[in-house]
C-alpha cells in the first residue's frame, strides 16, 4: 500500500513500503520523474580495497571498471530504467611528499621520490580528468612511526622476558588523513538540503558517515551504500536504504 504523496520543495515524495525493513522510505524524484544520483567515493577506502583485490596498485582503468560496477549496481537496486548522473565526488589527500628520518637507523626517507608516491599522485590526477568527476582534497598528516601489524602480533606472542629486538624494518610511517570525512559529510548535507539529487551512493566503510546518512534520509534522499564486498559495518548498513555492493 502506498501512502499519499507530499510536496517537498520542488520535488514530490512518495512513500513506498520496504517489506524487509517494514517501514516507509521517502523517495524523491525530479519533476520529470527521472532519478538523479550523486556518487561519493572515499578514495583511500576504494584504493586500498582495489589494491587488496588486485595485488597491486590500482590504475585508472581499475577505477573506471569499479565506477561502471557502481552505476550498474545502483541502476539495478533503484529499478530505474534510466537516471541522470549528477556528479562523482572523489575524496582523498595528496600523497605525502616530505622527508622524515627513521628513528632506528637514521635513514632519511624522501617520500616524494618513491614509486608509491608517483603511483598515488598519478592515479589522483587521472581520476580528476575523468568526465563528471570532482576531486575533493583533504590533507595527509605525518604522525610519526608505528610497528608493522605482523611485528605487533609477534611481540604479543613472545615472552616478555626475552623479546626479539625491533629493527628498522619493523616500523613504518604513520599517516592520517584530515578533512576528508568532513568534506564527504558537508557535500551530503548540501546535496540533501538543496535538493540537488534524488539519490546518493556512498562508497565507504567508515562508521563516521552514519550521521551524514541519517541526515540524507531525513531529508528524503535515497541513501545507497557500496562497500566493495566488505562486511562488519552493521551501523552503516542500518542507516542506509540499501547495500548495493
Amino acid at each position: 500500500m502506498t501512502a499519499p504523496a507530499r510536496r517537498v520543495g520542488l520535488s514530490v515524495v512518495n512513500y513506498a513500503t520496504d517489506a524487509g525493513a517494514n517501514s516507509y522510505l521517502p523517495l524523491i524524484k525530479k519533476d520529470d520523474g527521472m532519478n538523479r544520483v550523486a556518487i561519493l567515493i572515499d578514495g583511500e577506502f576504494m584504493r586500498k580495497e582495489l589494491e587488496n583485490r588486485l595485488g597491486r596498485s590500482p590504475l585508472i582503468d581499475d577505477f573506471r571498471l569499479e565506477r561502471a560496477a557502481i552505476l550498474a549496481a545502483y541502476s539495478q537496486a533503484s529499478e530505474a530504467s534510466s537516471f541522470q548522473l549528477y556528479r562523482i565526488f572523489y575524496y582523498t589527500a595528496e600523497p605525502f611528499a616530505g622527508e622524515r628520518t627513521n628513528p632506528l637507523n637514521g635513514t632519511v626517507y624522501r617520500f616524494g621520490e618513491t614509486r608509491t608516491h608517483r603511483q598515488k599522485y598519478n592515479l589522483i590526477g587521472a581520476i580528476e580528468r575523468e568526465p563528471h568527476v570532482a576531486v575533493r582534497r583533504g590533507v595527509l598528516v605525518f604522525r610519526g612511526w608505528k610497528l608493522n601489524p605482523q611485528v605487533e602480533r609477534r611481540l604479543i606472542r613472545q615472552s616478555s622476558h626475552n623479546p626479539e629486538p625491533i629493527t628498522d624494518s619493523d616500523i613504518r610511517p604513520n599517516f592520517t588523513q584530515k578533512g576528508v570525512d568532513m568534506r564527504i559529510g558537508l557535500d551530503i548535507a548540501t546535496l540533501a538540503l538543496k535538493r540537488l539529487v534524488s539519490d546518493i551512493v556512498v562508497v565507504t566503510g567508515d562508521l563516521d558517515m552514519v550521521p551524514a546518512f541519517k541526515l540524507a534520509r531525513r531529508e528524503g534522499l535515497g541513501a545507497y551504500l557500496y562497500m566493495m564486498g566488505c562486511s562488519g559495518r552493521d551501523q552503516l548498513c542500518v542507516h542506509s536504504d540499501r547495500v548495493i555492493g
